[in-house]
């Protein structure tokens, strides 16, 4: 059985080549054939010895996932349905603007959380993704997007926002960050690298030590009992433990501010209330928030909250001193918008089975 470079970081990679008895900056060659030029064929990598090539070709692979479809939408938002394994297929979302090119990966296949109005969640959990099955993701979207008429790549910013809780596959997702941020590798900034968590407490702790890149929160409620119900693992890690360690993560973080994402649900987390109780919740936390209009998706039970709503919700936190913005729908025609991505997924949870009895 041969083993996936793609999914090893610098010092693994040094240490396979210390073993074939190469020299350590063989990793750093290969990792640029690998990650800077797209390239997954030991035979074009010409700076390399022609018999380590010859070697390498039969010892290891640089596998990748394989492409199902690709959706476009109006917008230009394009959406890849990338296949791991028989059944199991993940997505992958490009969302080009005028400053940056930011591109949405997914950690699981599924999501072993249960955020109600989250279609994702609904569909239920099969698996992690290995650093390989994360990183083939950016592989794929970085050749197929290449660069622009600068010269410069197209895409600017990763977030770990797609299918799954990225802390709740800590260790691929760190090896993957690892990558991301490695000068022969990706080599982008801890800015440019977003990681999104739902609140795994003692994961973000770990990362805080580790890690740290851009932290972006999926808060969706100002209070226990209505997140308890929105968001399941409140239950384990409740808001008192989640406002302490977003204010500890600040300390360490590349932004001096964390992002509460907040989807904006018609009558159940929207009301003037509701931005009283958030505002006093996170008084004490450097943050900016980013309100997410909720994207309908079949037997949700939900609605989005209206225009004028949402207007009055910002208002209310701006006039507190915090940066507010309203998540521009993109993708939406395609299921390309934020809590849309479902994939294929083999559920192992058996969620899909409680939620179509609804």
């Amino acid at each position: 059985m041969t083993i996936n470079l793609l999914g090893l970081t610098r010092d693994e990679l040094t240490g396979f080549f210390d073993k074939l008895g190469e020299k350590p900056f063989r990793a750093k060659q290969v990792m640029k054939w690998i990650h800077q030029m797209g390239v997954s064929d030991f035979s074009i990598m010409t700076d390399v010895a022609k018999q380590l090539r010859e070697k390498l070709s039969e010892i290891a692979s640089i596998s990748v996932p394989t492409l199902l479809s690709e959706q476009v939408s109006l917008d230009g938002t394009k959406k890849w349905l990338l296949q791991l394994t028989p059944g199991n297929a993940i997505e992958t979302v490009f969302i080009p603007e005028d400053d940056r090119g930011t591109l949405c990966v997914s950690s699981q296949v599924g999501c072993a959380l249960a955020c109600t109005f989250c279609s994702t969640g609904r569909q239920g959990f099969n698996r992690n993704l290995t650093t390989a099955e994360i990183i083939g993701q950016i592989w794929w979207a970085y050749k197929a997007l290449g660069k622009n008429p600068k010269g410069e790549r197209v895409i600017s910013n990763v977030v770990l926002m797609g299918m799954g809780e990225p802390l709740l596959n800590y260790d691929a997702v760190v090896n993957t960050l690892s990558l991301l941020l490695d000068d022969h590798a990706y080599g982008l900034s801890r800015r440019r690298v977003t990681l999104s968590t739902s609140g795994v407490i003692p994961a973000l702790m770990r990362l805080q030590e580790q890690m740290p890149v851009a932290l972006a929160v999926s808060l969706h409620a100002p209070n226990d009992e209505l997140r308890d119900i929105l968001v399941p693992i409140n239950q384990k890690y409740p808001l008192k433990q989640l406002m302490q360690a977003c204010q500890s993560y600040v300390s360490a973080g590349p932004r001096d501010f964390i992002t509460f994402e907040y989807v904006m649900l018609r009558d159940v987390n929207d009301s003037d209330e509701h931005a009283r109780q958030l505002i006093g919740l996170v008084k004490d936390i450097p943050c900016k928030f980013n309100l997410i209009p909720f994207n309908p998706f079949p037997d949700s039970g939900y609605e989005a909250s209206t225009g004028e709503r949402i207007r009055r919700f910002k208002s209310q936190l701006i006039e507190h001193g915090f940066i507010v913005t309203v998540r521009k729908t993109r993708g939406d025609d395609i299921d390309a918008a934020c809590g849309q991505l479902a994939g294929k997924v083999i559920d192992k949870s058996r969620r899909h089975e409680k939620f179509s009895g609804m």
